[in-house]
């Protein structure tokens, strides 16, 4: 009789595919077989949406890992477009899926220097009406979680929010140019790397953004810069670990 270990574990080897990477190995075949040429615009989110009965979060990660990989370039306002490749230099999945990572590892490094001095901020100058949005984020957040859901836009509106509460008003435009794909998930399933199965890992994830929120309200602005430190680095750390399985070969 199998142990839960080894049950969970031949689990795992036979997991199929995930909605991204079944609309990331559609695209990226297309592309190697030339029905998308070299500088063609790729479908638009709605169309892919619609021919694969997917959600737009994931498209865009399958666009993203696409772009990552130096398959297509995005034009903003306008669509993504295929670039020059040649098909023997095409990437597998799972280096697309490591280029990706690396992406998203720089990505957290730079929001760790900017958002934890700006969680310090937002606790010295808050005030009530932000304080109740943030708890109408994480509530949402909550929620939707619950109901099987990403809880992305809450959790984009939250990290959003302290940056408005910083009263710096580059602290939101750098945020705002960043947009949701600052958030890890949009653009990679980050679930897998964790211990924890998705809405466990989600569930937690927002029991640090309250932790946070607990010190903003407190005025204490060295608990708000650690919560959102230790926030952060958390999903750096479980991201750098898979970076480092995917290169030794290790399941």
């Amino acid at each position: 009789m199998n142990t839960p270990n080894e049950t969970s574990a031949g689990a795992r080897k036979r997991r199929g595919p995930t909605l991204v990477e079944m609309v990331l190995t559609d695209l990226a075949g297309k592309i190697k077989g030339g029905t998308y040429k070299v500088g063609e615009r790729l479908p638009t989110e709605p169309e892919v949406m619609a021919t694969h009965g997917v959600s737009r979060t994931v498209v865009r990660e399958a666009m993203s890992r696409l772009q990552a990989a130096g398959l297509t370039e995005t034009r903003h306002g306008i669509g993504s477009f295929v670039l020059p490749q040649k098909k023997e230099a095409l990437p597998s999945l799972d280096s697309i899926t490591v280029t990706t990572i690396r992406d998203l590892l720089a990505m957290l490094e730079l929001r760790i220097s900017v958002e934890t001095e700006a969680a310090g901020l937002a606790a010295l100058r808050r005030n009530e009406e932000q304080i109740n949005q943030m708890h109408q984020a994480l509530q949402e957040f909550e929620r939707d979680v619950q109901a099987g859901g990403s809880s992305v836009e809450p959790d984009f509106r939250f990290h959003l929010l302290i940056a408005q509460a910083t009263g710096n008003k580059y602290f939101e435009n750098f945020y705002r140019q960043l947009g949701t794909t600052t958030i890890p998930r949009t653009r990679l399933d980050t679930s897998r790397f964790s211990s924890a199965p998705g809405a466990s890992y989600l569930l937690q994830s927002n029991r640090e953004h309250e932790a946070i929120l607990e010190a903003i309200i407190r005025n204490d602005p060295e608990s708000a810069r650690a919560g959102m430190r230790m926030h952060l680095t958390n999903s750096r750390e479980r991201l750098r670990l898979a970076t480092e399985a995917s290169e030794s070969g290790t399941p």
